[in-house]
């Protein structure tokens, strides 16, 4: 009898198992809350690539822009948990949003899973060659000359590289003046025409331009140089002590996504940002791979919510 009732048990789980088992069984979406171009797509595309490799199914890039990111998540809100849609999303919409929007469409811990963090995107404060300066410290004389004279693009009001320029206006007591695009891409391109006098910028998003001498570059916004790009100094070392803001992306995907699936994804997502190849790959155009887990992941969100209300608040903007 004792042997009957456990072969009945394991004939109960067998069926629960194989279809743990067949995920993924059919291509997965990974939406992208910016213009392809950005650094968030470029990431995503490189991660996408090699986890459809991995998983045996396509990993379909989606970009779905617009209004600071909101569009995207909040269509990931509404997706099925079922571990088939997932979402590259950068700190301007998953941290940043809740501090400049009154009513926001999703709550960046209770309505998502965090799967793992990609990358961080130092960014690097670049203008256009016609911009009279050719260093952080004539930079920040030709501002306090002309106050509110030098403009700036940024991917949106509230978005990572705005309050990156404003921290530096704050702590340089410069005054500059911000003109808002849709995504990276076009914050970029603006800077390209002359609309703008520059821009802070991730940096595979300028980085061609500035090798093809179309910007300039000034300094980045890391504590310390990069490794792969020491030709860039800090701008903390440049005349901005303490300074120190950046980009950084992750995968999140539905509360309530199956945790076979999730840990599926963070263990293939980390074994691909751990190859040198793709190392090399990402810090050769300007972004590190920091892969972690998902509780790691999860807490640094909610640490990153603080951090960026306090910023938010120092660059004076009021919540819409």
């Amino acid at each position: 009898m004792r042997r009957a009732v456990i072969g009945f048990l394991i004939l109960l789980c067998m069926p629960i198992t194989g279809m743990a088992q067949t995920w993924p069984a059919k291509p997965i979406r990974m939406l992208v809350p910016f213009p392809p171009g950005g650094g968030v797509d470029f990431a995503a595309r490189i991660v996408g690539k090699h986890l459809s490799d991995r998983l045996g199914q396509p990993v379909v890039i989606e970009n779905r822009s617009g209004a600071n990111g909101i569009i995207a998540l909040e269509a990931l809100k509404t997706a099925a948990p079922d571990g088939y849609t997932i979402c590259a999303a950068s700190n301007g919409p998953l941290v940043i949003n809740p501090s400049i929007y009154l009513k926001l469409p999703y709550d960046p811990v209770r309505d998502f899973t965090a799967i793992g963090r990609m990358v961080d995107f130092p960014l690097l404060l670049v203008t256009h060659p016609s911009t009279p300066a050719n260093s952080v410290a004539e930079f920040i004389a030709l501002a306090k000359a002309k106050p509110g004279a030098l403009n700036y693009s940024s991917p949106g009001i509230g978005n990572g590289s705005h309050l990156a320029v404003e921290l530096l206006a704050s702590m340089a007591n410069i005054n500059l003046m911000h003109v808002p695009y849709k995504g990276t891409a076009p914050a970029a391109t603006a800077l390209l025409a002359g609309e703008v006098a520059f821009t802070m910028s991730s940096i595979p998003t300028v980085l061609p331009h500035i090798r093809a001498g179309k910007l300039r570059a000034l300094a980045v916004g890391n504590a310390q140089r990069m490794p792969a790009l020491p030709e860039f100094p800090t701008l903390a070392e440049s005349g901005v002590p303490g300074y120190e803001a950046f980009s950084w992306a992750g995968l999140i995907a539905p509360a309530g996504m199956p945790r076979e699936a999730v840990t599926r994804l963070n263990r293939e997502m980390g074994q691909i940002l751990g190859q040198k190849e793709i190392v090399e790959q990402l810090a050769k155009d300007g972004a590190l791979a920091t892969p972690d887990t998902p509780e790691q992941f999860s807490a640094y969100i909610k640490a990153e919510l603080s951090k960026w209300a306090a910023i938010v608040q120092l660059a004076k903007i009021k919540p819409e």
